[in-house]
């Protein structure tokens, strides 16, 4: 059993974890560094060095940055040190206007950004910034977290150092120490937590619902919600509470990699998480007329299960985050059945059994697809664990225990699938 302390406890990760977030969060991750390092210096830096993990710079890559109408680092590097603000952490951007980023642009014609792969380190999530000017130069380093500061220094004096651990900030924090049941049933009970401590996750559906509907009013990306929702939901996909399913989160991930200036909430430092785990969720309570508070409790289980397999997983790795984003909504969706937590157990079974392996290749507008296929998916899992139809322990890398499955899964997201995360890489630099 969980004591209350505990159970405080998690209540107040879920807090850290689910934040809003405007933009890509690994290129907004940079400017956020860059933003820090430039407020140490003191002045608008003459140069800017960057050193990136191999999977920064696969995430920042193909994607849009707010209120820019570019693609990558490099808008994101300018910005960030000409109007970043360091206490927006993941917003750092957000006052951004036209004419800085004509400003930004001139930043990057005359060269003063250099962008490199940090060599030999383990660390996925890694950012180091050097701003020059003159001759005084200052260094912020992030690590392990999108916002995560491990060091500070300007002119050869350490303002903050912090060791840097792959796991959680504090061992109380993390989530590995209990069972997935002992997690949900024990602690949450589905309906024993006071609703006043847990419906900020309100705040979620809000957001993304609203990050969806933008992207219906404009052409984003590559339009995916916004096709679902036309001649295709009539034609093809039929005017069902899956295929607005599809559409919303399709939608919220249309507008989000391509560079829309609205905030979404984001899961474990993703945008795309946070759509995937709150928008199946929101849209089937809408339109299966739930009460307010299954919403809420359904949105806790499924931000929780997100944020539970994320600290296992890792921040980045080479499997995609959209499954393990649309394992935590269908059990949401099953809960919301009816479910109990067998069911909602099976859920992420079927889940893991299914999806296991789809290959994270950087943030870009075809996100959209794969979180679709993973939305998609999490609605059949959870129609199979209402059955109470489980994929078996015979069958592939599913265990019985269902934490032993999630296990599997990280496993093989992070440490099995490391070759492919430097071939991808090398693909993409070789384009």
């Amino acid at each position: 059993m969980i004591t209350e302390t505990e159970r405080k406890r998690i209540i107040d990760l879920i807090h850290q974890e689910v934040v809003p977030a405007i933009g890509c969060t690994e290129p907004i991750a940079v400017a956020l560094c860059v933003a820090k390092a430039t407020e140490t210096l003191g002045t608008k830096p003459e140069k800017i060095n960057v050193l990136l993990s191999a999977n920064i710079l696969k995430n920042a890559m193909g994607v849009g940055i707010p209120g820019t109408g570019m693609i990558g680092l490099p808008i994101a590097i300018a910005l960030g040190a000409l109007i970043g603000k360091s206490e927006y952490q993941l917003e750092v951007l957000k006052d951004s206007t036209p004419d800085v980023v004509e400003e930004g642009k001139r930043f990057i014609e005359e060269k003063r950004i250099h962008i490199s792969l940090k060599e030999n380190i383990e660390e996925k999530l890694y950012i180091e910034v050097c701003c020059e000017a003159g001759d005084d130069k200052a260094t912020a380093v992030i690590a392990g977290g999108h916002t995560t500061f491990i060091y500070i220094e300007r002119n050869g004096e350490v303002l903050f150092q912090k060791q840097h651990t792959a796991s959680c900030e504090k061992e109380e924090e993390c989530l590995e120490l209990y069972s997935y049941r002992t997690i949900l049933h024990s602690s949450f009970k589905y309906r024993n937590t006071p609703l006043d401590e847990i419906s900020f996750i309100l705040e979620t559906a809000r957001l993304n619902k609203a990050a969806a509907e933008r992207s219906f009013e404009g052409n984003y990306g590559h339009g995916l919600g916004k096709m679902l929702r036309g001649t295709y939901e009539h034609k093809v996909m039929g005017d069902s509470v899956f295929s607005h399913i599809l559409s919303y989160t399709s939608g919220a991930c249309d507008a989000r990699m391509a560079g829309a200036m609205i905030p979404v909430m984001s899961n474990s430092g993703s945008g795309n998480q946070g759509i995937s785990a709150t928008l199946p969720v929101l849209v089937f309570a809408e339109e299966n007329d739930k009460s307010e508070e299954e919403l809420i409790r359904a949105l806790m289980l499924s931000h929780l299960t997100v944020i539970y397999i994320k600290q296992s997983l890792g921040r980045l790795s080479a499997l995609c985050g959209c499954v393990v984003a649309a394992t935590g909504s269908s059990c949401g969706i099953t809960w919301l059945m009816g479910g109990t937590y067998d069911q909602v157990a099976y859920a992420v079974q079927n889940m893991i059994a299914n999806l296991t392996g789809m290959i994270c290749d950087g943030a870009k507008p075809s996100c959209a697809l794969k979180v679709t296929t993973g939305v998609s998916t999490a609605v059949l899992s959870a129609i199979m664990a209402m059955e109470n139809r489980c994929v078996t322990s015979v069958e592939g890398i599913i265990d019985e225990d269902v934490d032993q499955s999630i296990r599997n899964l990280t496993k093989i997201g992070s440490k099995g699938m490391n070759e492919t995360d430097k071939l991808v890489l090398e693909i993409m630099t070789g384009k």
